[in-house]
């Protein structure tokens, strides 16, 4: 078995997993000022994910793990070009992650909205930034002989890096209204379906932009057919969240997550991290990859865990299946407090 080869894809499906499940994390998080009137609708939009938002971070750990162990040299060579956004992204996770479980400790309205905006912010930014990241290992980064990257914090923000970041941005959040939709009932649920279309209009056009210009410099042919698949879904989805079939608008804007990320991945292949300063500086699975007797030792690892991981989170899914209401919610924060004085 061609081992660097399955540990890519193995890779490329531990992030698909984390974008597909994370990415409607990130639209609730990032549409919570937007959709929530008052303060029970947006504990009714928090708690729509408060079951499954720490589980679904599982799959980032896992691919990040299995990067440095299957290719530790393009988790190196990535880390020093990327350690700024991936600092603000780190970030960004640990504020969300507090103020999920600080919001509701405190009754005072003040207390509430500093959390809140650190949900808005702890969501938005890693939304942006993982586009903005993908689209840059996918266009290349200045990269010596020694496989450090030499560019610099704004090197990495360019025109199709920025497509990059508003298109996971746009996605995630109709992916996160199309979840509200499906998962919450009252006024959440008919602001959802209205965000839905709205951002629609911004969603279609950067994956027609950021999905053609990947396919024209760095796609295959058999990445096109899938690009068009991301596209076509994402319009049946934006048109089947307004007429109410939540349940199948979100499975399409989840396949316009999966493609999406199958483009990505398929653009870059076989390489995992090109360098546009000279191509044989470029990393690829070959030079990148760990020796066959770790990759083989770690096979059996995911052979044996990953199921186990995937029963549990679909366990998790099917046990908090059900709608939240505004009827859920108690009058006051569970676990809350007289304000300090």
């Amino acid at each position: 078995m061609d081992l660097p080869v399955i540990w890519f894809v193995a890779i490329a499906v531990l992030w698909t997993g984390y974008f597909v499940l994370e990415g409607f994390d990130f639209g609730v998080g990032t549409l919570l000022p937007v959709l929530g009137r008052d303060d029970t609708d947006r504990r009714v939009m928090i708690n729509s994910i408060g079951p499954v938002w720490d589980g679904n971070e599982v799959w980032l750990i896992t691919a990040v793990g299995a990067t440095f162990a299957a290719f530790p040299a393009w988790y190196g060579s990535m880390l020093s070009g990327f350690y700024l956004p991936m600092l603000a992204i780190l970030l960004a996770l640990i504020a969300r992650g507090v103020a999920f479980e600080y919001r509701g400790k405190v009754d005072d309205a003040r207390w509430r909205a500093r959390w809140d905006a650190a949900i808005v912010v702890g969501s938005t930014v890693p939304a942006f930034l993982w586009g903005v990241l993908f689209a840059n290992l996918v266009r290349g980064v200045p990269m010596d002989a020694d496989h450090v990257v030499t560019a610099g914090l704004f090197d990495l923000f360019s025109p199709y890096a920025l497509l990059g970041g508003l298109l996971t941005l746009a996605l995630f959040a109709l992916h996160g209204a199309v979840f509200l939709a499906l998962k919450t009932d009252g006024p959440v649920r008919r602001l959802a379906r209205r965000a839905a279309a709205r951002l629609a209009l911004v969603a279609v056009p950067a994956s027609v932009g950021f999905l053609g210009w990947t396919q024209a410099e760095h796609g295959t042919s058999w990445t096109l057919p899938v690009a068009v698949l991301a596209v076509l879904a994402l319009v049946a989805g934006s048109g089947l969240v307004v007429r109410g079939r939540e349940g199948w608008a979100f499975t399409a804007t989840a396949v316009t997550v999966v493609a999406v990320t199958v483009v990505i991945f398929g653009s870059l292949f076989p390489a995992v991290l090109p360098s546009s300063t000279d191509p044989s500086f470029g990393l690829d699975i070959r030079n990148a990859a760990s020796a066959p007797y770790t990759l083989t030792v770690l096979s059996w690892i995911g052979v044996v865990l990953l199921p186990l991981v995937m029963l549990y989170q679909g366990w998790t899914y099917w046990v908090f299946r059900k709608r939240v209401t505004r009827a859920h919610i108690d009058p006051t924060p569970a676990y809350s407090t007289a304000p300090t004085p």
